[in-house]
């Protein structure tokens, strides 16, 4: 336990010294307020809908799947790649610490730093709230589903980073297994039959960010982010058992 802490405690350290981390941060709260902005305006048309609230399109815009896509790639393309090219790898695994912790704590730490981009985002709904109503159980949601998807897109970030010692292709393979999983669902109209149909709109992220945004929690949902974030952590520790013997 005390060699995962301290990996944990060593990669959430590198996260908040870099000066990248907060190139990301900065990036990424420029893009959601401006997403925020444009949303309240559509919305202060007479014309928008009445029966939606500006969350509704705050997690399912463009712009929220832009900054998925693209910066958890970022946040992780350099947690294995790094200590590839540094060297810094064969220490780290003949230590007292195991492939999957190795892994775990790495995720975690990739999953705080997460976390801490969209804490700050928590002021627009009360902002929003001094001139609307705000539905605050939808808002919870939509926030669940958000780290739930993004679970998922740092566990597949992370696979992409064990493959190389190149951080830049590690961020590419990494948007390239999220495109993958992202572009699934659209091969409904590819394919025949019920049950291929039923099992690609369980995929379809589009779809669980809708449900979610209007306060649906489905257990099934979770049970996919937890599987698959489950799947690639464990594919991600073979691949650093598979290179610790080379």
């Amino acid at each position: 336990m005390h060699s995962f802490l301290a990996v944990f405690q060593r990669e959430l350290r590198a996260y908040f010294v870099s000066p990248m981390a907060w190139v990301i941060l900065t990036f990424f709260l420029v893009i959601q307020g401006i997403i925020i902005s444009l949303i309240v305006g559509f919305l202060a048309d007479p014309r928008a809908p009445a029966d939606v609230t500006p969350f509704n399109y705050f997690f399912s815009s463009f712009f929220f799947w832009f900054t998925q896509l693209f910066i958890t790639p970022v946040i992780t393309m350099r947690l294995i790649s790094e200590e590839r090219r540094s060297g810094t790898i064969e220490s780290l695994m003949t230590g007292p610490v195991t492939e999957n912790q190795v892994v775990l704590a790495k995720f975690l730490s990739a999953m705080v730093f997460y976390a801490f981009l969209w804490l700050p985002t928590l002021f627009y709904p009360v902002l929003v709230g001094r001139y609307t109503d705000i539905d605050w159980g939808p808002l919870a949601s939509g926030y669940l589903g958000t780290l739930g998807i993004g679970s998922v897109a740092l566990a597949a970030g992370m696979l992409g980073s064990s493959f190389t010692k190149n951080q830049i292709v590690a961020a590419v393979s990494s948007f390239g297994i999220l495109m993958l999983l992202f572009a699934v669902p659209w091969a409904d109209g590819l394919l025949q039959g019920e049950t291929i149909s039923d099992v690609l709109g369980y995929l379809n992220w589009l779809d669980h960010m809708d449900e979610f945004s209007r306060g649906i929690v489905d257990s099934r949902r979770l049970v996919y982010y937890l599987t698959t974030t489950a799947l690639f952590l464990f594919f991600t520790g073979r691949a650093l058992e598979a290179k610790k013997w080379k």
